[in-house]
């Protein structure tokens, strides 16, 4: 049997990068390999922390250890990790080649937020004590009942969740942003709401019918001021608001109107009414509040940076 040899983590970056790396490797603390366009790892390799993200990693080997944490957020290609991995947190953000997590997982932070291939939870696993976040696993529709207590757990823009398990338990916060959840489950009343990071209470989370913009428009926080509008929507907002008029004109979609609302110690609230020329639906697009013209919000829409150069010939 062939011995590990430990090497300090700037020793073995250098044999990284000079193409020198052998088999049972010891890397006695944190290994950052990110974007060094490795597609294959040695065997027997160890790590107490390892950082392989933006890799053209396929797969990591079945032999792989990493004591803490491995990152391998941004590898585009990962299609596959080894059955019963076990390490402290497991970072996957982005990988969006992915499309299942391996049987026997054992973890207490995961992060796959992301990961918009993901289709649902592995039979068996263990995850819980730490973090879970699936934001964005838009095709995961159920938590299985083996995650148990959470210090924290991002659910959002997960719209398939409608329910959570009746014994998952949350220490800290719950972000239910775009998910399916329609309430808090009774078990959970007391944990703390968060909408894409924000702490909001259980109206703004569930009930953005009661929302109005005198809401928004005297709340002195900026990010739950956002929240509310977003909530609420941006046209039902302008209605409320009675925006001022910075523009009009028209397009072959019929009349537009670029309105804007000041807000107190935050930016400005631009869009552009308009229309669109061939489902005639009427859309309220968001711009820079530098934008002073319909004109110039139509062009920077197509991405134009100089408005005189957007001269289209049909509109669609």
């Amino acid at each position: 049997m062939i011995a590990k040899q430990e090497y300090e983590p700037d020793v073995a970056l250098k044999m990284f990068n000079n193409g020198t790396v052998h088999s049972h490797m010891y890397v006695s603390g944190s290994l950052d390999l990110s974007n060094k366009g490795i597609e294959k790892l040695p065997d027997r390799l160890s790590c107490y922390e390892l950082n392989l993200s933006d890799n053209p990693l396929k797969s990591i080997p079945d032999d792989l250890e990493v004591e803490c944490t491995l990152t391998l957020n941004g590898c585009r290609n990962l299609n596959s990790l080894p059955e019963g991995f076990q390490t402290g947190s497991l970072e996957l953000q982005n990988c969006t080649e992915l499309e299942s997590l391996p049987e026997d997982l054992d973890v207490w932070y995961l992060d796959a937020g992301g990961c918009s291939r993901l289709k649902s939870f592995p039979k068996r696993a263990t995850i819980e004590h730490g973090s879970l976040s699936i934001a964005g696993c838009n095709w995961i529709s159920s938590i299985p009942e083996y995650v148990g207590r959470l210090a924290t757990f991002d659910i959002s823009d997960c719209p398939l969740i409608t329910e959570l398990p009746e014994h998952l338990e949350i220490g800290l916060w719950i972000d239910v942003a775009g998910s399916g959840l329609s309430k808090l489950p009774a078990h959970l009343k007391e944990s703390n709401l968060r909408w894409r990071g924000v702490p909001v209470d259980e109206r703004i989370a569930f009930h953005p019918e009661t929302i109005k913009a005198s809401d928004a428009l005297t709340e002195t926080n900026a990010e739950i001021r956002r929240v509310l509008i977003e909530r609420m929507g941006f046209e039902k907002f302008f209605d409320e608001a009675n925006g001022h008029k910075l523009d009009k004109d028209t397009d072959p979609g019929g009349a537009r109107e670029l309105i804007r609302i000041d807000l107190e110690n935050d930016e400005d609230i631009v869009c552009l009414s308009c229309f669109c020329p061939s489902t005639k639906r009427h859309y309220l697009l968001r711009v820079p509040p530098t934008i002073l013209t319909c004109h110039e919000a139509a062009a920077w829409m197509a991405g134009f940076n100089d408005a005189s150069k957007y001269q289209p010939v049909i509109e669609t």
